[in-house]
């Protein structure tokens, strides 16, 4: 065999080689639960933008926060969508978690709805609520009770996902619930109840975010640059095709959010962030954005009722470099 022809071998093998790793590469695993602010994910995933980046992902949808983050942080999920608010709770070191770029934020769509006789959040107090504990629902409410000066420890707390809260109101097993949409809209409807506050008087506070295992920030960085990519590329694809988008966001979603009349009224109340919006929010280590005054908040009402175990700043868990230009 002569040289040139030794090389051409060689060139081939590699090239085998190189594709067979492809092949068995393990694929990224990444939650997202079942809300119309992570559902880009799915349009990213049947539109083939994380494979066009050179990414493999495996999507499942678990919803309790209680389950998904302990997954997360013991290696079993590679990322996770998630509340800004909330990993704080999770976290066993400093270091387990980073939040790489900004997902959406939540404007109407979540909300206190109550009994028509409780006018403002002061009325709340000694009343029963139901509310999603150690998830963004809970940060949500004590965020608002702060502002009013006082906390859950004043109310009588019903744990509850927020379908579930928004059920029990309904149903007049509670005094008021956090939830979101379809409840708030179907509790304004009832002789009993109203839509006591939402988040469109919050921006920002509500907010989710993509994060991940700083080992695998630190292991597999390109994976999640592509990744994050994907997600700038599919709320593009979204706002330029939305009769197409939501449809397929709707049939990855589960309940309600399946009827596309339901999923579109929804997004209506969700404020999607691609590329730009996540730079802005997110800005510099030398210059935080406002999503650095949301964690921040998020740390300081969570270690006031006594629910963190680690000794964390933003700057531990923000990391600026997936949505720099």
């Amino acid at each position: 065999m002569n040289s040139r022809a030794r090389l051409l071998f060689a060139s081939a093998a590699l090239a085998v080689v190189s594709l067979a790793q492809a092949a068995v590469a393990d694929p990224v695993r990444i939650n997202a639960a079942n809300w119309v602010g992570f559902a880009p994910l799915f349009v990213a995933q049947e539109k083939g933008f994380f494979r066009r980046h050179g990414v493999e992902v495996d999507l499942s949808t678990i919803d309790s926060a209680q389950e998904f983050y302990p997954l997360l942080i013991e290696g079993k999920l590679d990322m996770s969508a998630g509340a800004v608010g909330t990993a704080i709770l999770y976290l066993k070191h400093v270091d387990d978690l980073q939040y790489v770029t900004l997902l959406d934020d939540s404007y109407g769509g979540d909300g206190i709805i109550a009994r028509k006789e409780i006018h403002t959040l002061g009325d709340l107090k000694g009343k029963s609520i139901a509310v999603n504990k150690a998830a963004s629902s809970e940060f949500y409410l004590n965020a608002l009770l702060r502002q009013a000066g006082f906390s859950e420890k004043d109310l009588t707390v019903i744990d509850m996902t927020p379908g579930d809260a928004g059920k029990a109101f309904l149903a007049g097993r509670v005094d008021a619930a956090v939830t979101w949409e379809p409840y708030l809209s179907q509790a304004k409807q009832t002789d009993f109840g109203h839509l006591l506050i939402d988040s469109t008087t919050t921006p920002g506070l509500v907010s989710d975010v993509l994060m991940a295992r700083k080992p695998f920030v630190i292991e597999h960085g390109g994976e999640v640059k592509a990744v994050v990519t994907a997600w700038n590329e599919a709320v593009a694809y979204v706002g330029e095709h939305p009769t197409e988008a939501n449809a397929i966001m709707a049939r990855n979603l589960r309940g309600s959010m399946k009827d596309p009349a339901v999923f579109a009224d929804t997004m209506q109340t969700v404020r999607l962030y691609g590329a730009e919006d996540s730079r802005n929010m997110f800005g510099t280590a030398q210059q935080p954005g406002p999503i650095y005054a949301t964690v921040k908040e998020a740390i300081e009402i969570w270690s006031s009722l006594g629910r963190v175990t680690v000794k964390v700043a933003p700057e531990d868990i923000m990391n600026y470099q997936f949505v720099a230009d």
